[in-house]
């Protein structure tokens, strides 16, 4: 028998709270310049609580065939990913903006 989710009182097969949050959230994806002169793809916005980030880094990284971690719930992948993380992002139903120019 399958468990019982915590937060809406559903079986965990019908939940809808992970699908909730990812439309409530604002996430930001910047890149920017490191040392010698490195770009880093960053996503900021994530509501740890709500959305598993390890799940979701490891998703990106995939897509991006890049590199990554996490820092303080933000995700930074290693190279200018900015827009193939949007469109990645858009598909899980997340609402995405851009911060910069985003090139």
């Amino acid at each position: 028998m399958a468990g019982i989710c915590s937060v809406c009182g559903l079986p965990e097969e019908l939940c809808m709270c992970e699908e909730i949050a990812r439309e409530q959230q604002q996430i930001i994806i910047r890149s920017d310049k490191r040392r010698y002169g490195k770009i880093v793809t960053v996503v900021t916005g994530i509501n740890t609580s709500d959305i598993n980030v390890d799940e979701l880094a490891r998703t990106l990284k995939t897509k991006c065939a890049a590199g990554g971690t996490i820092k303080g719930g933000n995700i930074e992948l290693q190279g200018d990913h900015v827009k193939k993380v949007q469109k990645v992002l858009a598909e899980m139903g997340f609402k995405v903006g851009l911060k910069g120019d985003g090139a």
